[in-house]
């Protein structure tokens, strides 16, 4: 099928300027685009696709949660969550460890940036395990597998790509559209089982290369750190309550009050405020009010304009060809030329998955997302799996796999950097991560654990 032949030609684009020049991605995925349009002879609509690709709310949303994540991150307010947590379980064999899971997923759904989440909380965990007996290279991959389930674990920026998706879903199959909140109700009972499933791993991994608690020299003050730090506790609550409410009681106590228009534009808007009522708290709970003065928090977020930009571009220009290959019918392609394969559900569970994990290895789980999100939720859905599930299950398929299986596994790499660990060792290890998230991801799709909010 000609279409089929424009996918190929868009990751053979975005796999050559990637891995070949060592370009970045942002750059490679707009290069795509850019080859696309000549190929296709579509120059004409171009400007319609970038009206497409910058007219969403969604990657707003996207940018003022990056930006809350940067100010945890330069007003040490994460340095002081992980410090509570490791003088709670710190004492526990292989604590730093659970520590690093714990702390570099909460970190990790706030900013939706794998590599950069590494960097931040690494800099803390990684040592702290390897001085407690774990190997550097699995360190390094406790560490980045844990940043990664960021991209599943609301409020990360990557979930609303998600949220788009099934909203065109719906559309296309005439059903009732949820709210932004029933879906991250549904992606926190998904996320649980990806924790609980890191934690079972770094259990095994301490029984088998015996490590240690950490000494109690190196824990923190549990009394000290908590007096310092119990305000940032309270975030996770500051962020989850509107979309808790919201989930409750968008049928009747806000229809009621603000009629059904109202409350339906008031769930929309959610995402938008909470970032903004997240970073007054983080203003508010900052002991040192010299580092947040006007001056400092606008140098704060120029400094960390590098950080926003790739992950803002990556999206703006996946949208963009998301909306040409919407002209073309690639995603309906590809999804006709699934149907005739005449998979059961298990096959084709098994199929998404294989695939995402392979477009992962050179396109970006944002990207995947907003071009091919519609057409595998059609897909699952077609088979018995809950399209609201397949829904919540994109940002694991596609970017949490994506984040964690090289070539483009980036977290991987910034966590070798810090651990000072062997590639090739790392690489092995990492096997055992994507293995275990692989068969996960199955398990899940095919309704065999308990899923809250479905």
């Amino acid at each position: 099928m000609e279409s089929l032949l424009y996918l190929g030609i868009m990751l053979a684009v975005i796999c050559i300027w990637f891995l070949a020049f060592k370009r970045p991605v942002y750059e490679a995925v707009l290069l795509a685009f850019i080859v696309l349009l000549t190929v296709t002879g579509t120059w004409g609509n171009v400007l319609t696709y970038i009206n497409e690709g910058l007219s969403t709310s969604l990657l707003y949303s996207m940018v003022a949660f990056v930006a809350l994540s940067i100010l945890l991150t330069k007003t040490k307010i994460v340095d002081s969550c992980i410090a509570v947590i490791l003088s709670l379980i710190g004492r526990v064999r292989g604590g730093a460890g659970y520590t690093a899971v714990i702390a570099s997923s909460f970190m990790g759904a706030l900013s939706g940036s794998g590599p950069g989440n590494v960097m931040a909380t690494g800099t803390l965990t990684i040592p702290a395990m390897k001085r407690t007996g774990f190997p550097a290279e699995l360190a390094a991959n406790i560490e980045s597998n844990a940043s990664y389930l960021g991209n599943l674990i609301p409020p990360s920026s990557n979930i609303v790509a998600a949220m788009a998706a099934f909203t065109t879903f719906a559309t296309g199959a005439g059903i009732a559209d949820v709210t932004q909140a029933q879906l991250w109700i549904v992606l926190w009972g998904v996320s649980m089982w990806f924790i609980a499933q890191r934690l079972i791993m770094v259990w095994a991994f301490c029984k088998y290369y015996k490590v240690k608690p950490m000494s109690k020299e190196e824990l923190p003050n549990l009394k000290e750190t908590f007096k310092a730090g119990w305000q940032a506790l309270l975030l996770p609550l500051v962020i989850l309550l509107p979309f808790v409410l919201d989930a409750a009681f968008s049928d009747n106590f806000f229809v009621s009050r603000l009629g059904a228009d109202g409350a339906k534009y008031l769930s929309k808007s959610v995402l938008l405020f909470v970032a903004g009522i997240s970073s007054l708290y983080a203003c508010l709970i900052v002991r040192d009010k010299s580092n947040i003065t006007p001056n400092k928090i606008a140098k704060m977020f120029a400094d960390g304009v590098k950080s926003i930009s790739p992950a803002i571009g990556v999206c703006v220009f996946g949208y963009m060809i998301g909306a040409m290959f919407e002209d073309l019918g690639v995603a309906e392609s590809l999804g006709e030329l699934m149907t005739t394969w005449n998979f059961g559900k298990f096959g084709m569970v098994l199929a998404i998955c294989a695939i995402t994990c392979v477009i992962g290895m050179v396109v970006p789980g944002s990207s995947q997302v907003v071009i091919f999100g519609p057409v595998f939720i059609t897909l699952l859905a077609n088979v018995g799996v809950d399209p609201l599930l397949a829904a919540a299950m994109l940002p694991c398929i596609c970017g949490v796999m994506c984040g964690i299986t090289p070539p483009l596994g980036l977290g991987m790499y910034a966590g070798m950097t810090i651990a000072e660990s062997d590639f090739s060792k790392t690489f092995k290890n990492n096997l055992w991560w994507v293995a275990a998230q692989f068969i996960l991801q199955v398990i899940i799709l095919m309704g065999w654990l308990p899923i809250f909010g479905l």
